[in-house]
């Protein structure tokens, strides 16, 4: 089968899985974002009340397509009566003000994710000086750091302070008339990862799974480091452990391998109608990076930084934060496994292999 062939089976599966989706009321919004993922998979449910999961980023241009495609559906922003945020970075509740301001849409998101929303620029600051401290203490140099800090300075304008009006727990329900939602918290990819299920197999339906970036087809979610939830100004690491992103994120994962489901809906790109084998991979990737990590510590000690450098190159200096949270999450799993050890000298972390 030719290249060309093979896109077009995998555009018809894609339109066939969105159709069930569509079937089940939940129709995929593909937002733009100035961001190297690409759009944003918000998605309509078109129940009562109306509800949308996300929003995208804080643009003009998001905004715009957000209420064309709304309106290819018959409805404006004013009508959203519901708007759910499924974590915390900027490119899934950056309009979400916007949203709720014009539509008087009741905020839906985690208790625990409700102050990092409301106070999103302080909230930002302390991300910022967080990611600082520990690029420094992983070995990337104070020139980088700097830069990327203005970088991400630059980049706060994609989202915005929103209020939530609806505090969700762990485990609770979001009761719309036709369906139920069950809430999901599934921390990794961010401390606030939440994910939604509309389960109504016993009647016959599929089971959906609205996945935001805990699970996305094309790539693998990016466990990134950040600020534990609720943490205070007063959170450093160290001398606090060190957040384990990666080990938390396989944890959730395995919680959702476990799950019965037709169909995952992610935060970006395709549907996913085979969440079991693509955990299943993704748990083989994950090894298989923490293997070659181990091989190059094994070689001589090394610093995060230094590790990310031999990985990807330049990669490791443009996007230096990204490739330091992938290092440190496949150390976190050598650190558990006793095969390595980390050694700090001068306030820098270097991993050298364990003896035996």
């Amino acid at each position: 089968m030719s290249d060309a062939e093979e896109q077009t089976d995998e555009r018809q599966r894609e339109l066939q899985t969105l159709a069930l989706a569509e079937e089940a009321g939940i129709v995929r919004l593909a937002i733009p974002t100035p961001f190297q993922v690409g759009r944003v998979n918000a998605y309509l449910i078109e129940d009562s009340p109306l509800t949308l999961i996300d929003s995208g980023p804080n643009s003009a241009k998001a905004l715009d397509e957000l209420e064309q495609a709304l309106a290819s559906r018959g409805h404006s922003v004013e009508d959203i009566e519901l708007l759910v945020i499924t974590h915390q970075h900027m490119d899934h509740f950056g309009l979400a003000s916007i949203l709720a301001r014009r539509s008087g849409a009741e905020v839906a998101a985690l208790e625990a994710l409700a102050p990092f929303l409301a106070g999103y620029g302080e909230q930002t600051d302390l991300e910022d000086r967080f990611a600082e401290q520990m690029m420094l203490r992983h070995g990337i140099p104070p020139e980088i750091v700097t830069a990327l800090r203005a970088v991400s300075a630059g980049f706060r304008a994609w989202g915005s302070k929103v209020e939530v009006s609806r505090p969700l727990a762990d485990g609770s329900q979001l009761e719309l008339r036709d369906r139920t939602l069950r809430v999901l918290h599934r921390p990794g990819h961010s401390p606030s990862d939440t994910v939604f299920l509309d389960d109504r197999s016993e009647i016959g339906k599929p089971s959906i799974l609205l996945s935001a970036d805990h699970l996305i087809g094309h790539i693998s979610s990016n466990p990134l480091l950040a600020r534990p939830l609720g943490a205070g100004e007063e959170y450093e690491s160290p001398p606090a452990p060190r957040p384990q992103a990666l080990i938390t994120y396989l944890a959730s994962l395995e919680q959702t391998r476990a799950m019965d489901l037709s169909l995952v809906l992610p935060g970006h790109g395709r549907p996913i109608t085979d969440h079991v084998s693509l955990i299943d991979e993704r748990f083989r990737l994950h090894r298989r990076r923490a293997e070659k990590i181990h091989r190059l510590i094994v070689s001589q000690p090394r610093t995060a930084h230094e590790i990310a450098q031999e990985l990807w190159g330049n990669v490791a200096v443009t996007q230096a934060y990204l490739t330091l949270s992938e290092v440190l999450g496949h150390v976190d799993l050598l650190l558990e496994d006793g095969r390595v050890i980390e050694l700090e000298q001068d306030g820098v972390v270097r991993f050298q292999a364990a003896q035996g």
